[in-house]
Protein backbone atom coordinates (compact mmCIF):
# COMPACT_ATOMS: atom_id res chain seq x y z
CA UNK A 1 0.00 0.00 0.00
CA UNK A 2 1.40 3.36 -1.06
CA UNK A 3 1.62 5.89 1.74
CA UNK A 4 2.08 9.64 1.53
CA UNK A 5 3.13 11.46 4.68
CA UNK A 6 2.96 15.24 4.94
CA UNK A 7 4.93 17.37 7.36
CA UNK A 8 5.86 20.98 7.97
CA UNK A 9 2.55 22.55 8.84
CA UNK A 10 2.04 24.80 11.81
CA UNK A 11 1.09 28.23 13.06
CA UNK A 12 2.68 31.21 11.35
CA UNK A 13 2.05 34.94 11.38
CA UNK A 14 0.80 36.75 8.27
CA UNK A 15 3.70 37.42 5.95
CA UNK A 16 5.60 34.42 7.23
CA UNK A 17 6.80 31.29 5.46
CA UNK A 18 6.44 27.55 5.78
CA UNK A 19 7.80 24.63 3.80
CA UNK A 20 5.64 21.56 3.53
CA UNK A 21 7.03 18.16 2.61
CA UNK A 22 5.28 15.05 1.31
CA UNK A 23 7.26 11.82 1.37
CA UNK A 24 6.07 8.78 -0.54
CA UNK A 25 6.69 5.19 0.56
CA UNK A 26 7.81 4.32 -2.98
CA UNK A 27 9.83 6.07 -5.64
CA UNK A 28 8.09 9.14 -7.02
CA UNK A 29 9.18 8.01 -10.47
CA UNK A 30 6.03 5.87 -10.20
CA UNK A 31 3.80 8.94 -10.37
CA UNK A 32 2.65 11.09 -13.25
CA UNK A 33 1.69 14.18 -11.29
CA UNK A 34 2.27 15.20 -7.70
CA UNK A 35 0.23 17.96 -6.17
CA UNK A 36 -0.73 19.90 -3.10
CA UNK A 37 -4.38 20.57 -2.34
CA UNK A 38 -5.96 22.40 0.53
CA UNK A 39 -9.29 22.26 2.28
CA UNK A 40 -10.78 24.54 4.86
CA UNK A 41 -14.12 24.16 6.69
CA UNK A 42 -17.10 24.80 4.47
CA UNK A 43 -15.03 25.01 1.31
CA UNK A 44 -14.28 22.59 -1.47
CA UNK A 45 -10.90 21.00 -1.74
CA UNK A 46 -8.81 23.00 -4.18
CA UNK A 47 -5.59 22.46 -6.05
CA UNK A 48 -2.79 24.70 -4.86
CA UNK A 49 0.13 23.52 -6.99
CA UNK A 50 1.21 20.50 -8.99
CA UNK A 51 4.36 19.18 -10.59
CA UNK A 52 4.79 16.48 -13.20
CA UNK A 53 7.46 13.83 -13.29
CA UNK A 54 9.18 15.94 -15.91
CA UNK A 55 9.18 18.98 -13.65
CA UNK A 56 6.40 21.01 -15.26
CA UNK A 57 4.61 23.05 -12.62
CA UNK A 58 1.13 24.47 -12.34
CA UNK A 59 -0.24 26.88 -9.73
CA UNK A 60 -3.59 28.14 -8.61
CA UNK A 61 -3.96 31.86 -9.08
CA UNK A 62 -3.91 32.41 -5.32
CA UNK A 63 -0.56 30.64 -5.06
CA UNK A 64 1.15 32.11 -8.10
CA UNK A 65 4.16 34.19 -7.13
CA UNK A 66 4.05 33.19 -3.46
CA UNK A 67 4.29 29.39 -3.45
CA UNK A 68 6.83 27.12 -5.12
CA UNK A 69 6.43 23.40 -5.66
CA UNK A 70 9.50 21.23 -6.14
CA UNK A 71 10.56 17.62 -5.83
CA UNK A 72 13.55 15.59 -4.78
CA UNK A 73 13.47 12.28 -6.59
CA UNK A 74 16.24 10.81 -4.45
CA UNK A 75 14.24 11.49 -1.29
CA UNK A 76 10.85 10.54 -2.79
CA UNK A 77 9.63 13.91 -1.56
CA UNK A 78 7.63 16.80 -2.94
CA UNK A 79 7.87 20.21 -1.29
CA UNK A 80 5.68 23.27 -1.15
CA UNK A 81 7.49 26.44 -0.17
CA UNK A 82 4.94 29.00 0.95
CA UNK A 83 5.95 32.63 1.36
CA UNK A 84 3.99 35.78 2.17
CA UNK A 85 1.33 33.72 3.85
CA UNK A 86 -2.10 35.23 4.40
CA UNK A 87 -4.89 34.31 6.83
CA UNK A 88 -6.89 32.97 3.89
CA UNK A 89 -4.18 30.37 3.30
CA UNK A 90 -5.29 28.69 6.52
CA UNK A 91 -6.34 25.13 5.67
CA UNK A 92 -5.42 21.49 5.85
CA UNK A 93 -2.88 20.87 3.09
CA UNK A 94 -3.01 17.47 1.47
CA UNK A 95 -0.57 15.74 -0.83
CA UNK A 96 -1.81 13.85 -3.86
CA UNK A 97 0.03 11.66 -6.35
CA UNK A 98 -1.40 9.80 -9.30
CA UNK A 99 0.00 6.61 -10.65
CA UNK A 100 2.04 6.77 -13.83
CA UNK A 101 0.96 3.39 -15.16
CA UNK A 102 -2.48 2.75 -13.77
CA UNK A 103 -5.64 4.43 -12.55
CA UNK A 104 -4.81 4.88 -8.91
CA UNK A 105 -4.22 8.07 -7.04
CA UNK A 106 -3.11 8.45 -3.48
CA UNK A 107 -3.72 10.99 -0.74
CA UNK A 108 -1.89 11.85 2.43
CA UNK A 109 -3.73 12.60 5.66
CA UNK A 110 -2.88 16.27 5.54
CA UNK A 111 -1.03 18.84 7.61
CA UNK A 112 -2.66 21.87 9.20
CA UNK A 113 -1.46 25.33 8.23
CA UNK A 114 -2.77 28.22 10.31
CA UNK A 115 -1.92 31.80 9.45
CA UNK A 116 -2.83 34.11 12.28
CA UNK A 117 -1.42 36.92 14.36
Amino acid sequence: QVQLVESGGGLVQPGGSLRLACTASISIYNFRTMGWYRQSPGKQRELVAAITGGGVTNYAGSAQGRFTISKDNAKNTVYLQMNSLKPEDTAVYLCNMDQLFGPNQYWGKGTQVTVSS
